[in-house]
């Protein structure tokens, strides 16, 4: 395993997302959470990104933020994680609110102060994009920006992933940021699929914590087997974005440059990947998280769920 990479984890919890939450508290330093509209709306993305933390037992400040994206009105995952954006168990309320609605500032304030922090954004860009714009040094000031997102192929369309898909135009800010971007894509997260063994695994894991996060796994399971062909569970596409950082080991990666279509009629919020082989191509920006080690990977979902109080 790698050193505890120090981060801030910016979510829309988000069945994948409260993974995400319980992996980095285990594995790395979480200096803060900021919640962002996407999965559900920001109140419940709040709340459950609350109730995690309260599961896992982190201290972490957590800070809501864009309640919509920048341009087009919000659309939200109901249809994959239900109405509360977390359904399939009986989750305990929440502790307390969110400790300010200002995640941006949140964010800038934070970067400023701790150089060499990683953002790890699991849902839409929008907080990550306008913190870049009014504080551009933040690029240069992160260690990088690894985020889940887009792909060679599509979800919500067949050419956009559903957090892409939402703000095209902040994810068009964060890509072209400069800033180091490692970038977890659906061909690479549909590879890591909760599996009943999987899930059982979890259950087990825990003798509290355990039953409520496989009661989550078999809802978000349902989901997914139900509306795809060939999945044996559903696919935990945010854990990579913090595994990538905490076991980078698990993963193979390639060198590509990424642009996002915000215009186009039936590829608008597509991540455009240069696979080409070409000497004469756009500079590389992002680290492309190609193949993942999914025991291993599930291995260490297993190991930061047993840690939790």
């Amino acid at each position: 395993m790698s050193p505890r990479p120090r981060m801030i984890l910016d979510c829309d919890p988000g069945h994948d997302d409260a993974f995400a939450l319980i992996v980095a508290a285990h594995f790395a330093d979480v200096v803060g959470v900021t919640t962002v509209a996407g999965n559900a709306p920001l109140e419940l993305t709040t709340r459950n990104a609350r109730i995690i933390l309260d599961l896992c037992g982190s201290k972490a400040p957590l800070h809501s933020g864009a309640n919509k994206p920048l341009v087009q009105p919000p659309v939200f995952a109901d249809y994959v994680h239900g109405k509360s954006g977390m359904d399939g168990a009986e989750l305990p309320e929440p502790s307390r609110p969110a400790d300010s609605t200002h995640a941006v500032d949140f964010i800038i304030e934070t970067v400023r102060t701790n150089e060499g922090l990683w953002l790890v954004p699991t849902g839409p860009l929008t907080n990550i994009a306008l913190a870049l714009t009014r504080a551009p040094d933040l690029a240069a000031r992160v260690a990088g920006i690894s985020l889940m997102g887009g792909g060679r192929f599509g979800n919500r369309t067949p050419a956009a992933e559903f957090n892409i898909w939402l703000d095209p135009e902040a994810a068009v800010t964060v890509f072209m940021s400069g800033a180091p971007i490692t970038m977890a894509g659906l061909h690479l997260t549909h590879e890591f699929q909760a599996s009943p063994e999987r899930i059982a695994a979890v259950e087990a894991s825990h003798p509290r914590v355990g039953s409520l996060l496989a009661g989550l796994l078999r809802f978000f399971s349902k989901s997914y087997v139900d509306r795809h062909v060939g999945f044996v569970g559903p696919a935990m596409h945010d854990v990579c974005s913090v595994l990538a950082l905490t076991h980078p080991q698990m993963f193979q990666t390639s060198q590509r440059y990424v642009a996002v279509d915000v215009h186009g009629n039936h590829t608008r919020g597509m991540t455009v990947i240069d696979d080409r082989h070409l000497v004469d191509r756009p500079a590389v920006n992002t680290t492309m998280l190609e193949r993942i080690d999914a025991d291993a990977g599930f291995a260490a979902i297993c190991e930061a769920v047993a840690a939790c109080p």
